[in-house]
């Protein structure tokens, strides 16, 4: 299962435009406040918007998350959708009895996703998809340069919990709504 996880989530996509008649590529960039139009996204939850326009500069600029935005090639300014990574670790209890196995007993190195959204415009083309594959890609390519066992993401409630789940993200021991992918 994890391995068709793996490809789902790190195949590149190629999408056809609703409003025009061409093909266009999703382009996965670092956030760029220069060139990404961080005040025209808006998905819905007032928290994650508030953090792309005030926070995500500040935060990156201190080494606290980078920022990676989703855009259409054809209009490289919108930001389609956006997903945060940082540095992690997690206690191997917390693991399922089969990955604790061939842990060490102390904390294990991972990277969180902080967060992630969609544009409301985007919300049927696929793209939460298309934001994990990113993360998992860019986790993968990590892992080749610092240890990271897992990719952890906090689900904020039961339908995130669920859509993390469908990608072979799994449970937590003590802590249900904080999820991990095995890397390796």
């Amino acid at each position: 299962q994890r391995s068709m996880a793996y490809s789902v989530l790190t195949r590149r996509c190629r999408v056809r435009s609703q409003r025009q008649q061409r093909s266009s590529v999703l382009e996965e960039q670092v956030f760029d406040v220069k060139l990404h139009d961080r005040a025209a996204f808006h998905c819905g939850v007032a928290a994650l918007d508030d953090y792309l326009r005030k926070y995500a500069v500040q935060q990156s600029a201190k080494g606290i998350s980078n920022v990676f935005v989703i855009v259409d090639d054809a209009v490289p300014i919108k930001i389609l959708g956006f997903y945060t990574l940082s540095a992690a670790q997690i206690d191997a209890q917390q693991l399922s009895d089969t990955e604790r196995k061939k842990l060490p007993r102390y904390p294990v190195p991972c990277v969180r996703i902080g967060r992630l959204a969609r544009d409301m415009e985007s919300r049927s083309a696929g793209l939460g998809e298309v934001l994990i594959g990113c993360a998992v890609d860019r986790c993968l390519h990590a892992r080749s340069l610092v240890g990271a066992y897992a990719l952890l993401v906090d689900a904020k409630d039961e339908k995130a919990k669920s859509f993390y789940e469908r990608y072979g993200f799994i449970p937590c021991v003590d802590a249900p709504m904080t999820l991990y992918l095995p890397l390796g």
